[in-house]
C-alpha cells in the first residue's frame, strides 16, 4: 500500500512503506505518524464510510468457485496473482487469457480483435455448446449460471464470464422488454468504455444461451477503440471453443433453434457525448451500460452523463469497489440533480478475482458494484 498522504504533504514519505493503518478504517495506510496527523483533515469525512465498505470485506469475498488464486513466491517466475494464477491453470498468454494479466497485449496491437475465440480448456469447463435447458427465468448468482450451464466449480469461466453476465444482470435490473423490429426479436446497447474485454469479444457469444432467439446489437463506445478499428462490424453468432478436437462446438453447423441468435458489436473510437449523434443515426438504445466506469476519476464522464439524464434511456454502470460506487454516485447526483433509481448494490456476476489496489485495502473486484440511473 502507498501512503494516503503522498503527494499531498510537502514533506517526502518516510522509508520503509506505509505500514501505519489507520485504526479507525484499516482501509488506508501511511508511512508515519506526522503524515497521518496532517491526512486527517482530508481522510476524516470520509474514514466512518471506509469503515463500513471494509465490513463488508468477506462478503465480497464470498464465491462459490473451488478453484484459488494464491499469491505466489517472492522468487517464483510469475511474481503476479494473476500470472501466477493463470499459469497454474496452464492458461498464461493463451487466446483471450492474455489480456488477463499485466503481460497481456495492447490493444493497439492487436490486428483482429475478434480472433481469439477459443477456451483453451476442456469442454467440461467451458460453456462451448448449446446449454442442455432453457434459461431460468432468473439467473441471480454464479452458482445458478453454473448449475445450468452444468460447469464445475473447479472450471475458471467466471474469471472471463463475468463480461456477459454483468450485461445480462443489468438488462435483468432494468426490466427490459425486447422490442420488435423486422418480426425480429432485437436488443440494442450502448456498451461504454470498453478495454480488455475488447480482445476477449468471444466470451460474449455466451449471450446467444442467456437471450436464445435474439438479436442483440452492441455498440462498443471508448477512446481505447483502435483508430484503425473504428466502424467496423463484429459478427458473434456461434460459442468460443473448447481444447477437445472431438467436441461438436466444432461443428460449422448452428442450432436450427437458435439460429436467429446473433451478437454484433459494432466498434466506435471516442468519447460517447462526442459520437452519440453518429451512433443514434444507426442504432437507439433500449438500455446503455458503462463497466467498471471510474465516473469520479474521468472529468469527461459529465457530458456523457447529462446526454444519457436527456435522452431518458436506462443506463447502468458498475465500478471495482464500494467507495468508487459511492463518489459516482455522488457526481451523478451531482449532474442531474436525481438520486439514482437504482441505488448501489453488490454484482453477483463480478469477476472473482481480486484488483490490484495500491491505494487503499477495500476489497476491490472487477465488475463488483452495480448502480443505475
Amino acid at each position: 500500500m502507498e501512503c494516503a498522504a503522498k503527494g499531498l504533504v510537502a514533506e517526502p514519505c518516510a522509508g520503509g512503506g506505509a505500514q501505519r493503518r489507520c485504526g479507525g478504517c484499516g482501509a488506508v495506510a501511511y508511512c508515519s505518524r506526522a503524515h497521518q496527523d496532517i491526512h486527517w483533515s482530508v481522510h476524516q469525512e470520509e474514514c466512518s464510510r471506509l469503515a463500513s465498505h471494509m465490513r463488508r470485506n468477506d462478503l465480497l469475498k464470498q464465491f462459490p468457485f473451488t478453484f484459488s488464486v494464491e499469491s505466489p513466491a517472492s522468487n517464483h517466475t510469475f511474481s503476479k496473482p494473476r500470472c501466477f494464477f493463470l499459469e497454474s491453470l496452464k492458461l498464461h498468454q493463451k487466446g483471450f487469457w492474455k489480456s488477463e494479466c499485466i503481460c497481456g497485449p495492447e490493444i493497439t496491437s492487436v490486428k483482429d480483435l475478434s480472433i481469439s475465440a477459443e477456451w483453451d480448456i476442456g469442454s467440461s469447463l467451458c460453456p462451448c455448446t448449446e446449454p442442455e435447458t432453457p434459461v431460468p427465468k432468473s439467473l441471480s448468482t454464479w452458482e445458478d449460471y453454473y448449475q445450468w450451464r452444468s460447469l464445475p466449480l473447479h472450471s475458471p469461466a467466471a474469471v472471463l464470464l463475468h463480461w456477459p453476465l454483468t450485461l445480462y444482470h443489468c438488462i435483468q435490473l432494468s426490466r427490459l422488454q425486447t422490442s420488435k423490429y423486422d418480426g425480429q426479436d432485437t436488443l440494442r446497447i450502448h456498451y461504454l468504455g470498453p478495454e480488455k474485454e475488447l480482445l476477449q469479444l468471444a466470451v460474449f457469444g455466451e449471450l446467444r444461451a442467456l437471450y436464445p432467439g435474439v438479436r442483440l446489437y452492441i455498440e462498443l463506445v471508448g477512446p481505447a477503440v483502435p483508430k484503425s478499428r473504428d466502424g467496423e462490424v463484429i459478427n458473434i453468432s456461434s460459442y468460443a471453443h473448447c481444447s477437445d478436437e472431438s467436441c461438436c462446438c466444432k461443428s460449422s453447423i448452428g442450432p436450427k433453434d437458435l439460429i436467429c441468435s446473433s451478437v454484433t458489436f459494432k466498434l466506435r473510437k471516442g468519447l460517447y457525448h462526442e459520437r452519440y449523434s453518429d451512433i443514434l443515426k444507426d442504432s437507439k438504445p433500449h438500455l446503455i451500460i458503462a463497466p467498471n466506469a471510474g465516473v469520479a476519476a474521468y472529468p469527461t464522464w459529465k457530458p456523457t452523463i447529462e446526454i444519457i439524464n436527456e435522452v431518458g434511456v436506462p443506463a447502468f454502470f458498475t465500478d471495482f469497489c464500494e467507495e468508487a460506487a459511492h463518489l459516482a454516485s455522488s457526481c451523478i447526483n451531482s449532474i442531474t440533480g436525481q438520486p439514482l433509481r437504482v441505488p448501489i448494490q453488490v454484482n453477483p456476476f463480478r469477476q472473482p478475482i481480486a484488483v490490484d489496489n495500491s491505494a487503499l485495502c477495500l476489497p476491490c473486484y472487477s465488475n463488483c458494484f452495480v448502480f443505475g440511473m
